[in-house]
């Protein structure tokens, strides 16, 4: 099984498709039953405690963790739907490296700490094809000041810049190759309450203006609601609700929700 024909002729089918991803880590499932569509330069915050599945479920649509059931489909840009695991590793790697960006967590993780911060940013290019090291630089120095970073500290290691520094390079690293979709998994988490606001100002600012599509795995509501066009929350492995940002913020309808937004008043 290859390319999968046209989801719905009678309009465009959406970015992303999950149909019923279920993750199991052997008996203990992380997720269950999860689908729902992503479009072109929407944005889609995942929220829910600790344990809520948010994370397992990232890791299944970013192609990180194979689904025990269910699937992911994905338009390419030739506008064919794939089915992200029936695709070869040499085809998923080479997705990930050009459509796709991920932002972990802890930016280490996403770094190579060994290499300076013009590298961390132009090794994405090289690895889709970019030869000329005058025009990586040059590209590599761009983006350093687009996500605030001077451009006289691209010859430094991430190891001497800040934790919201390397936030912002690995943000850089990933959205060099003008991806489609980015996979955010709590991009703010550890900062502190005021390097957090200006990494949100510039995620935000940033998605406007690429046009990204992007999903966002955050316990924040706040976050969410700042950067989310539509929010999903998830209790138990399950989606209990889902719908714009600010209809689910305002008017929470499961109770589990209600008991998220309570608690966020009540801080």
């Amino acid at each position: 099984m290859s390319a999968l024909a046209i989801l719905d002729d009678d309009e465009p089918p959406p970015l992303l498709r999950a149909s019923a991803v279920t993750i199991a880590y052997g008996p203990r499932i992380g997720c269950r039953d999860v689908s729902f569509d992503l479009w072109p330069g929407e944005v889609l915050g995942i929220v829910g405690e600790s344990g809520s599945g948010k994370t397992s479920l990232l890791g299944a649509l970013s192609a990180r963790l194979a689904p025990a059931a269910g699937r992911v489909l994905y338009r390419l840009r030739d506008g064919t739907i794939e089915d992200i695991y029936v695709l070869s590793e040499p085809r998923r790697r080479l997705l990930l490296r050009s459509d796709w960006g991920v932002v972990q967590q802890n930016p280490r993780d996403g770094l190579r700490l060994g290499v300076s911060a013009g590298a961390n940013i132009g090794e994405p290019l090289m690895a889709i094809g970019a030869r000329n090291y005058a025009a990586i630089r040059r590209e590599a120095a761009e983006w350093l000041e687009r996500v605030e970073i001077p451009a006289d500290r691209i010859d430094d290691p991430p190891s001497t810049f800040s934790g919201g520094m390397q936030q912002r390079l690995q943000i850089a690293r990933n959205l060099v190759t003008k991806p489609r979709l980015v996979f955010m998994d709590e991009p703010t988490g550890g900062l502190d309450v005021s390097v957090q606001a200006r990494l949100l100002d510039l995620i935000r600012g940033l998605v406007a203006d690429l046009g990204l599509a992007a999903v966002i795995v955050t316990h924040d509501l706040a976050v969410a609601r700042l950067l989310a066009h539509r929010l999903m929350v998830m209790q138990g492995g399950r989606v209990v609700e889902t719908g714009l940002t600010d209809q689910v913020l305002d008017d929470p309808q499961h109770p589990y929700t209600q008991l998220l937004v309570a608690s966020i008043l009540q801080v």
